[in-house]
């Protein structure tokens, strides 16, 4: 692979993931504003609080900061009603909240869960009486008075505490609190996120098709590669025409069965095992393929890239842009690699080279080009058309599951649980290993059962990425190669 190329497919698939992370950032954001209802502000639930003592306060409240915030760039409404009297409600520093309470029994607000509901308060003793809030000219903001009281503050460096008293300094307070925050920078923070969020995804994408484009340009064509459409078996000869009269005498010649029956599926899955494994190897190999799986998040980033790239090439020509071709199909060979030597086969112990070409690595992956796609096909095949070929892979490489359901005389939702197990490929490798490393030889028939798996998973996914519109056949071709010669139908 030439490094000029690689360094842009690797770009390109940062800048797009980035570019994808600020834009779904911004569209968030750009919610989130819009939802900024009550006045512009995120409100809280209403909760209840009281204290025995004359003043209910929060914890420190520490802004970081050392010159002012613009006013409305983030506000803070607390609103609180009282279940007795008048209610006063306040913000100041909290230098001046310590001073105006030395020596006064107070309670501070330590912590708030809110499922469940619970509160945490931590006492703090006195025997002086405190004078009338609402006289102290030092608070920030306050308001005093019956009925709901409301106080917003635009938040400023410093050390801050929010007080909550009896309107006449008496002791017992019992308020409802209900809290609401604003930010005023949400929405420019969520336009500016959205356009930063498009064009570093425009300029990634645009880079990864590029690095795709000049990989797959060069990544040789695979030797000995069958022509699109041409049959791999040539197909009995037809029985004779007679000129007049009835047949002669004798068995019939059979009849050709139709044309598409003799030729076997355009993406050729193969994997040849190794005569002699190592017993132990197949245990570390998930160390092994690390390399591999860094190398292949970039190369299937990319390759979805291309295939959305490739599916409005279809829709608007019908061709399949040839590069981009090679490419893909290059990654699909370089999976199949890397999962023939791990754990989809454990079939050889030789190291997967790293190229998109075809080698003599004792795995491949042949798929036919073809000349011709069709425009409307793209736009189904590969969710609604592999629909039931969907549901076979998943129950092929899904994880098994089942509900525990709880007694109803437990609480809602305790004691349900997800069992989850490994997919039935990684059952049939596994048992494979523990054959392989009791035994020294691999089992050839559960061998060849878990390749007609592989190649029904690798025929699909060929599909589903707009590679062929042939429709892969609900077989199971069990063994190292595709069978040449399928039977035909009756």
């Amino acid at each position: 692979m030439k490094p000029a190329y690689v360094v842009m497919l690797v770009l390109g698939t940062v800048f797009s993931l980035i570019g994808l992370g600020m834009l779904t950032g911004g569209v968030a954001a750009t919610v989130a504003s819009s939802q900024q209802a009550d006045n512009g502000f995120f409100s809280a639930p209403a909760a209840s609080f009281s204290a025995d003592s004359y003043a209910l306060t929060s914890p420190r409240l520490d802004v970081a900061g050392t010159s002012g915030i613009p006013a409305g760039v983030a506000s803070i409404r607390l609103e609180a009603t009282s279940t007795g009297g008048d209610v006063f409600i306040g913000i100041a520093p909290q230098a001046e909240v310590d001073r105006y309470l030395t020596a006064v029994h107070h309670t501070e607000l330590v912590d708030v869960s809110f499922s469940p509901f619970r509160t945490e308060y931590r006492d703090v003793p006195g025997t002086a009486r405190p004078v009338l809030p609402g006289d102290q000219g030092w608070w920030t903001v306050s308001a005093s008075g019956p009925g709901t009281q409301q106080v917003v503050w635009d938040v400023q460096p410093g050390t801050w505490a929010v007080v909550v008293m009896n309107a006449d300094a008496s002791p017992r307070v019992a308020v409802q609190l209900r809290a609401g925050a604003r930010l005023g920078l949400l929405g420019p923070l969520a336009i500016g996120l959205v356009i930063a969020g498009i064009l570093l995804l425009l300029l990634g994408i645009a880079l990864v098709v590029l690095g795709a484009i000049g990989l797959g340009r060069g990544t040789p064509v695979p030797p000995g590669a069958a022509p699109a459409g041409t049959p791999l078996a040539t197909p009995p000869p037809a029985p004779p025409a007679f000129a007049s009269g009835p047949a002669p005498p004798g068995p019939m010649p059979p009849a050709v069965p139709p044309v598409d029956e003799w030729r076997t599926y355009p993406a050729r899955l193969t994997g040849e095992p190794d005569p002699v494994l190592s017993r132990w190897l197949w245990l570390v190999k998930w160390f092994l393929v690390i390399p591999h799986v860094i190398v292949l998040f970039f190369l299937w980033c990319a390759f979805f890239v291309t295939t959305v790239v490739a599916g409005f090439a279809i829709l608007f020509t019908g061709r399949y842009p040839a590069s981009l071709f090679t490419f893909n199909v290059g990654v699909l060979r370089w999976s199949w690699r890397v999962a023939f030597y791990s754990y989809s086969a454990l079939g050889t112990d030789r190291y997967p080279p790293f190229t998109l070409a075809a080698t003599d690595y004792p795995a491949d992956l042949q798929v036919d080009y073809p000349v011709r796609l069709s425009n409307g096909l793209v736009l189904v095949k590969w969710w609604l058309l592999a629909l039931p070929h969907l549901l076979i892979v998943a129950v092929i490489t899904g994880s098994a599951w089942s509900w525990r359901t709880q007694p109803a005389d437990w609480p809602a939702g305790a004691g349900t649980a997800a069992v989850t197990g490994p997919s039935l490929i990684g059952l049939l490798v596994l048992l494979s290993g523990l054959i392989l490393l009791f035994t020294g030889r691999l089992r050839r028939t559960l061998f060849d059962l878990v390749l007609g798996l592989d190649r029904w998973v690798f025929r699909v996914m060929v599909y589903t990425a707009l590679l062929r519109d042939d429709y892969p056949p609900f077989r199971l071709d069990q063994g190292p190669d595709d069978p040449p010669l399928p039977v035909a139908r009756p």
